[in-house]
């Protein structure tokens, strides 16, 4: 059976569609000073529960997704696993500064503790190798390349993909090649968090081509819009940004749309009104196998 909070309605019923699993009513609200009350409206003994429940905004979901996971064992679930489209709490994977939480490790010792296993979709992976280096549960990774590049393939002429940042350069090299389209990586300088310079390679070849900027996250938007005013300032046409996590902070995609882009796209991963690719159906089977 399926079980979600509000926030993660929407997706919980696609995998609810998709994977053929009854969706049960999840009773929530807030009391006057903010302590959440759960209620599961289902029978949940001998199941295998599957939690629908996307992690962006972290700090106000996680809370109520870990009531609901100790609700439904406490109901007599056999299993209860995590479907989180988006993986929150993988950006501190290491102590830049003496005394910081390196918080990666103590989220995901914290999920760990409430669920039998994970899928999710293309998880922000720096220093670390795998999941399994910090999750003490079977996780699966999934990827959004086929459907990114379908999504090129079917809507964009003669695109050359980008990437803003020597992270992003497998990525992008392995949607381009599904695509069968050419490639680049931007050169990127971050001072802070808020401020991010980009240069470019010689882009003289690609006048005649349509970029397509490729990222995982997209939260300040800071580095997608220094890369769309770099690649519009070398005479390319004006840029397609697409990436797999909608995490647009306040009054970020107007400032996006400002800085000359030709459109935004995202996987509904994160609900959000950019979204344009569907990722659930790449998790269903990693959901019924770990069930």
């Amino acid at each position: 059976m399926v079980l979600a909070l509000p926030e993660s309605a929407s997706l919980a019923r696609r995998v609810s569609d998709l994977a053929g699993m009854p969706l049960s009513a999840v009773e929530s609200r807030q009391f006057p000073d903010d302590e959440t009350y759960l209620r599961i409206d289902a029978e949940c003994t001998g199941k295998s529960v599957v939690l629908v429940c996307t992690l962006d905004h972290p700090n106000q979901k996680t809370l109520p997704l870990l009531f609901l996971a100790d609700a439904a064992r406490a109901l007599g679930a056999r299993r209860v696993g995590l479907v989180t489209p988006y993986l929150a709490y993988l950006r501190q994977d290491r102590q830049f500064r003496a005394g910081e939480a390196v918080t990666s490790r103590t989220f995901a010792r914290l999920l760990s503790g409430y669920v039998d296993w994970i899928v999710t979709i293309d998880p922000h992976l720096h220093r670390y190798g795998s999941l399994n280096e910090i999750y003490g549960v079977p996780s699966r990774v999934i990827h959004a390349a086929p459907v990114v590049a379908a999504w090129i393939a079917e809507h964009v002429e003669r695109p050359v993909l980008v990437g803003p940042d020597v992270e992003s350069a497998q990525w992008v090299t392995d949607v381009a090649s599904r695509v069968g389209a050419p490639s680049v990586v931007m050169r990127k300088e971050r001072s802070s968090d808020q401020v991010v310079k980009v240069s470019a390679p010689d882009m003289e070849a690609y006048r005649q081509h349509t970029p397509v900027i490729i990222d995982d996250v997209v939260s300040s938007g800071h580095t997608l819009i220094e890369t769309v005013k770099c690649l519009v300032s070398a005479g390319l046409r004006a840029p397609v940004c697409m990436a797999v996590h909608a995490l647009f902070s306040k009054e970020a995609e107007q400032a996006l749309s400002n800085a000359g882009t030709a459109g935004i796209v995202t996987s509904n991963s994160v609900p959000h009104s950019t979204n344009m690719i569907d990722v659930v159906p790449l998790m269903i089977p990693a959901v019924l196998e770990l069930c």
